[in-house]
């Protein structure tokens, strides 16, 4: 439904992609261990999913290989509540997540929101380790993945929402529709190559720890590349004011060095 926007001040927005953007790793992944623990995974699939994510912060992943994954979770959580999910992931998130979050990430959206743009996490992993995750590094909007639950709130083999390739770029339109976003003034920021949707519908497209092929894709573009190296222990964190993240004292003066230590300008 178009709605009426007149009189609307825009604004800017910087999206960023969770997996090896903000996080070293796969946040699907590294749920793995703590859902075998509780029963939800058998060890060759875990060790399955080992593999994956070896191949996956080795090589990248291509849409096939998301596709493919994609498939295999529905079967995999097929009949699973959607409520123990979301416990585990809240016992175990600090241990799992935290130490994977970059340095980097933190001070780029700590940048972002100081300049006064909207920031969002975009991810294709599920919302149940998206939105935790997310709040975790001081981010409110989110646009993941969304497996539909039966009455019973168990998962059902189909989803609501793929944020995937292409479906990362139609999201994002949403939001800016709704939301009052010129993303012509916009900036995102990904590893991957078949994010490359979500990249060509902002004005300032960023690669971070770009695969082969978005490297490529970003020189011949002329593109801005940054390239996140460490992730930093977060400190004690309290209930935060909305669109403000407090993070441990001296993190954000650690990160800045890293950050512009890590920037490079890729030329073609």
């Amino acid at each position: 439904m178009e709605v009426c926007r007149y009189n609307r001040t825009m604004t800017s927005a910087a999206f960023f992609d969770l997996d090896k953007t903000i996080i070293a790793g796969s946040s699907t992944l590294a749920f793995g261990r703590p859902l075998y623990k509780a029963g939800f995974l058998r060890r060759g699939t875990l060790v399955r999913l080992g593999i994956a994510q070896l191949s996956y912060m080795l090589f990248g992943a291509d849409e096939g290989d998301l596709e493919r994954a994609r498939n295999e979770m529905l079967d995999l959580v097929s009949g699973w509540h959607k409520a123990e999910i979301e416990a585990i992931v809240a016992q175990t998130l600090d241990d799992v997540i935290e130490p994977l979050v970059f340095a980097e990430a933190l001070f780029l959206i700590d940048e972002h929101r100081r300049a006064g743009r909207e920031v969002y996490v975009v991810s294709a992993s599920p919302e149940e380790f998206v939105i935790p995750i997310a709040k975790m590094v001081g981010i409110d909007n989110v646009i993941a993945t969304r497996i539909r639950t039966d009455a019973l709130g168990r998962y059902v083999p189909e989803l609501d929402r793929y944020a995937m390739g292409p479906g990362k770029a139609d999201a994002m339109k949403e939001v800016a529709a709704e939301d009052g976003i010129d993303l012509g003034g916009s900036f995102a920021y990904t590893d991957s190559f078949t994010d490359m949707p979500m990249l060509e519908i902002v004005g300032n497209p960023v690669p971070v720890n770009p695969e082969k092929e978005l490297r490529e894709a970003a020189e011949q573009r002329d593109w801005r590349i940054l390239e996140f190296q460490r992730p930093v222990t977060l400190g004690p964190r309290v209930p935060a004011p909305p669109k403000k993240a407090w993070i441990a004292a001296g993190v954000g003066a650690a990160a800045a060095a890293v950050y512009f230590a890590a920037t490079r300008r890729r030329n073609a």
